[in-house]
């Protein structure tokens, strides 16, 4: 038997409750304890109220990557696909600090980037930088993209008869040599550079800075441009854009620019020439002086007659290609003085017009030891034009696409023709058909190591369809009444 025994009875009101003590109490409550004793006490009551405050933050999650160096991180960021560079420079600033560390190729899009200073801090290694967009005044609210073969650009309605892009619509020349001073500043190590309306004085200041810069693109250039070329000694790749018919046709690049341009870089190895103008002597001068050159490219060229004869000076020239030119050589001359190019392998022809049987000959005859002919989109090729390729007796390559006059039978006199023939494509060329295929053409076509034959899409498409009936299933929803 157990009971409770209490020998005060219990209040029915409780106490109210104290209010917390304030600093006043805690001062004159402790009259006895000593000065240093009563800043203990306020010094911990405040440091219980700020923990208190602190608690919501105790879920934060810790960054690890603080922990690792900028050199370890980069390290880490160069094993990643360049398609999650851009993803990773949004987690943090100090990621997009890094991560543009790694670009080394860029296009410039807005000119006030380069002279604001923000491109070189923001990305400190370019080694590759490309400034015509920028160099081209694009207009506000245009929403009209003009797709030329040598660049992509917005313009408005107005057009001149100088083309889209003059009348104020580029940067002026100063603004633009005064970018590259402060470009080659930032960028010693430069080693490609594309332009457009530099001056000589801008590239000089690119020359002195930049010791190995070995590619460049000068767009709207002209012979004056040209006198600062000889300071890229190390310079190896150079594409000359003088007149862009369409966008400006101001600049003018000549014989006397060629010659300069012959002088100052020995070691070019490739070149190409679009929109310039010429003759024998300008062509002469680049084969007598780039002695190292292996690939030349002419696109819309405007060359005199004449000129294919100077390509015998090209000793080392490995490849020529023309693209979009509307005439190979006016007056090619005599063959006795046309010569040959001993070490050419490869003769591409793109969007290019082949109607001259004169100009077509000479051509191939200066090309005579040719190994790989690729002819692409020509206008004018047919069974005469290619018959003329049967001079060059050491192809190895004929690669043919898009033509309708071409029939079987010119396509088999000058396969047959080429004893070392050994890859063939055929895309694209309506005239050629597989019930035209002789026995002699079959049996090269089993002895070529390579052989790409699509000469009609349509009849490889009807052919598929036969059997499926797709043809036929219209005619009985569609029957006149």
């Amino acid at each position: 038997m157990s009971y409770l025994c209490s020998s005060e009875k219990q209040n029915p009101h409780p106490p109210l409750k104290k209010s917390p003590s304030s600093w006043s109490n805690l001062w004159f409550k402790s009259p006895n304890k000593t000065l240093n004793h009563v800043v203990f006490t306020m010094h911990l009551k405040s440091l219980a109220k700020h923990q208190i405050q602190l608690q919501p933050h105790k879920t934060l999650i810790f960054d690890r990557t603080l922990l690792l160096s900028d050199e370890l991180l980069l390290r880490v960021f160069q094993k990643l696909p360049e398609s999650q560079w851009k993803p990773n420079s949004l987690v943090c600033k100090r990621w997009l600090s890094l991560q543009g560390r790694l670009v080394r190729s860029l296009k410039l899009l807005e000119w006030n980037f380069l002279e604001s200073g923000r491109l070189v801090s923001r990305f400190p290694n370019l080694t590759r930088i490309d400034l015509v967009h920028a160099c081209i005044v694009r207009p506000r609210n245009c929403s009209v993209l003009l797709n030329h073969s040598i660049v992509s650009v917005s313009v408005d309605l107005e057009v001149s008869d100088k083309g889209f892009l003059e009348n104020g619509k580029l940067l002026a020349s100063n603004v633009v040599d005064r970018g590259l001073r402060f470009l080659a500043s930032g960028y010693p190590n430069l080693r490609k550079l594309a332009v457009l309306g530099a001056s000589e004085l801008g590239l000089l200041s690119v020359a002195e800075e930049c010791d190995t810069l070995q590619d460049l693109e000068l767009h709207r250039c002209s012979d004056d441009t040209l006198r600062a070329i000889s300071g890229f000694e190390n310079l190896q790749i150079l594409k000359l854009i003088g007149n862009a018919e369409g966008l400006y046709n101001k600049s003018l690049v000549s014989d006397i620019g060629l010659t300069i341009l012959a002088q100052g870089c020995s070691r070019l190895v490739k070149l190409e020439l679009s929109g310039c103008e010429g003759s024998y002597d300008g062509i002469r001068a680049i084969g007598q002086c780039c002695q190292m050159l292996e690939e030349l490219t002419l696109s819309d060229h405007r060359t005199e007659g004449g000129w294919l004869s100077a390509l015998s000076f090209c000793e080392n020239l490995k490849t020529l290609r023309f693209q979009s030119c509307r005439r190979i050589d006016v007056c090619p001359g005599l063959d006795e003085h046309l010569g040959s190019c001993p070490t050419l392998e490869r003769l591409h022809l793109h969007k290019c017009q082949l109607r001259d049987k004169l100009s077509m000959r000479a051509l191939y005859m200066v090309c005579g030891a040719v190994r790989d002919i690729v002819v692409q989109d020509c206008w004018g090729l047919d069974n005469d034009i290619l018959g003329l390729a049967t001079t060059c007796r050491r192809v190895k390559e004929l690669s043919l696409g898009g033509y309708s006059l071409l029939t079987t039978e010119g396509l088999e006199c000058a396969v047959l023709s080429w004893k070392d023939l050994q890859k063939l494509r055929v895309v694209s060329c309506k005239n050629i058909k597989d019930s035209e295929v002789s026995p002699a053409l079959s049996t090269l076509f089993s002895t070529l190591k390579e052989l790409r034959w699509r000469p009609s899409t349509r009849s490889l498409l009807s052919s598929c369809l036969v059997e499926s009936g797709m043809g036929k299933r219209g005619s009985k929803f569609f029957k006149k009444t």
